[in-house]
């Protein structure tokens, strides 16, 4: 279809016919090396990673603007068609255009989408954001108030070739913004511990005096590798050991106190539970126990339909939970001060970015630290976030 409304559009143009064919011969090449890429994910994307996110990268900022093209090559040949069908009926001999307003208006969103899609994989996947929020908490003890929780989730450290100098850059702001509490919601990988092995001594850099603390994503448990089950379960085991390593009290269906001026409040963290993505979590384990009715609790679920199905609406005396999971699918358009706040991923999750109050309960669901797939972000950084507690 996209190839039709360019054919259209510069039919007339110098060394179209080749071009346009060479442009097609491409894109079908990017086909066929797309589905070897699905068969042999596992091999190339462990052995190439180079070559792999060249490749991903390649055959998304060709996939992307034809999808934006597409429909206005449907449009046009409807027009087409009608043209033609009323020439015959009226017997008229004047010839029909080719080449229409609404080709040009495809081919130019289709450009823009392309430099978007450019700007997203070369710098929009490392324009990290800080974003700054106050939770205003009714049971918070006075003791802490104003404490300072720094969020950061969805590393998928499995995306980077190396480490890019900018992610270094963004990991040691992290320090700089002061926090009590540091608290990394899930996805620290794509498939395999290796892939965190090497960011094992940055990560151990992250300083908080009340603690670092974690939990597990659906990326996290060896499950889109193809590990037998013993495999499977040295690599989980790996994986926690590298949490341990990196200074993270990983959580796994469990609490325990956060302890300030003689007062206290709960911190929870459960295994990854989702609407999509496995129910491995029991949020009645990690809260048992725990005196979560009467103290302020904070729970960590990767996923934030966990809190839409078994938190929200009093379901458990949970007051703030902490999520990621989305990447707010890492394109979207929001703009605060005209209420425009609008991703793709909207259609999966209704609460899929940023803060969220149900009655006195809070959800705050992280953006995401990295990439997964798509290698880029387009309308939607990279974040961290600081959370105050008031």
């Amino acid at each position: 279809m996209s190839y039709r409304l360019l054919s259209r559009r510069f039919q007339g143009a110098r060394y179209w016919k080749i071009l346009g064919r060479l442009w097609l011969l491409a894109s079908i090449g990017l086909w066929v090396f797309f589905t070897l890429a699905i068969i042999n994910y596992e091999d190339w994307s462990l052995r190439l990673p180079t070559l792999f996110a060249i490749f991903s990268m390649t055959f998304f900022g060709n996939l992307f603007p034809k999808l934006i093209m597409a429909p206005f090559q449907i449009i046009d040949d409807i027009r087409f068609i009608m043209s033609l069908s009323y020439k015959k009926v009226t017997k008229s001999t004047s010839p029909i255009s080719r080449t229409t307003f609404i080709n040009t208006i495809g081919t130019a969103l289709g450009a823009i989408t392309l430099g978007s899609y450019l700007y997203g994989v070369l710098w929009g996947k490392y324009a990290y954001r800080v974003e700054n929020i106050r939770v205003a908490l009714k049971s918070l003890p006075a003791a802490f108030r104003g404490l300072r929780i720094v969020q950061i989730s969805d590393a998928h450290l499995g995306s980077f070739v190396g480490q890019p100098e900018a992610v270094l850059k963004a990991l040691k702001t992290i320090n700089d913004l002061k926090p009590d509490l540091i608290i990394f919601t899930g996805d620290l990988v794509n498939g395999s511990s290796s892939e965190a092995e090497d960011w094992i001594d940055v990560f151990a850099e992250l300083k908080a005096p009340m603690g670092k603390f974690s939990i597990m994503g659906n990326h996290d448990y060896g499950e889109y590798r193809n590990f037998t089950d013993k495999e499977r379960e040295a690599d989980v085991k790996r994986f926690q050991e590298i949490h341990a390593e990196m200074g993270f009290n990983l959580l796994l269906d469990e609490h325990l106190y956060l302890e300030k001026g003689g007062e206290r409040i709960v911190l929870a963290g459960v295994h990854n539970w989702g609407g999509h993505f496995g129910k491995k979590g029991n949020l009645q384990k990690a809260l048992n126990g725990s005196n979560c009715e009467s103290l302020t609790t904070i729970l960590m679920s990767h996923d934030p339909t966990h809190f839409e199905q078994e938190v929200m609406g009093g379901k458990v005396p949970v007051d703030l939970t902490l999520s990621g999971h989305t990447h707010g699918m890492q394109m979207g358009i929001e703009i605060d001060w005209l209420g425009i706040k609008y991703s793709p991923v909207s259609m999966l999750y209704k609460r899929w970015a940023g803060l969220y109050k149900e009655g006195e309960q809070y959800l705050y669901v992280n953006r995401g630290f990295g990439v997964l797939a798509f290698r880029g972000r387009v309308g939607m950084p990279p974040e961290i976030t600081v959370i105050e507690l008031v």
